[in-house]
């Protein structure tokens, strides 16, 4: 489910900040909008971590097909490492990540 990052590209030290952990996430995650443009991006702190998210617009036709896949990043607040979630609710993920990374994983 959720896949951990290359050490080697991580960050030497943890974020401080939403801002921090939204720095060290765009270096490998870059959503795109259907016109290929960067999606803007959101960041939910919590416990473990910052979870950043690709914001993208609603659907304006509900009649073609969802789009299939996609994740959200994870930023450990303990060691600035990325870590991926599915592409869920924003509290659903972070129980994902919590789940997979926690104290008790």
């Amino acid at each position: 489910m959720t896949q951990p990052h290359d050490p080697e590209s991580s960050p030497s030290r943890p974020p401080t900040s939403a801002e921090e952990a939204l720095d060290i996430a765009r270096v490998e995650f870059q959503p795109r909008l259907p016109d290929g443009t960067p999606a803007p991006l959101r960041v939910h702190e919590f416990d473990l971590g910052f979870l950043v998210t690709g914001v993208f617009p609603p659907r304006t036709d509900r009649t073609a097909p969802s789009p299939q896949g996609g994740s959200h990043v994870v930023v450990s607040k303990a060691t600035g490492k990325l870590g991926y979630v599915p592409n869920l609710p924003p509290e659903v993920a972070i129980d994902v990540y919590r789940k997979q990374y926690g104290p008790h994983a």
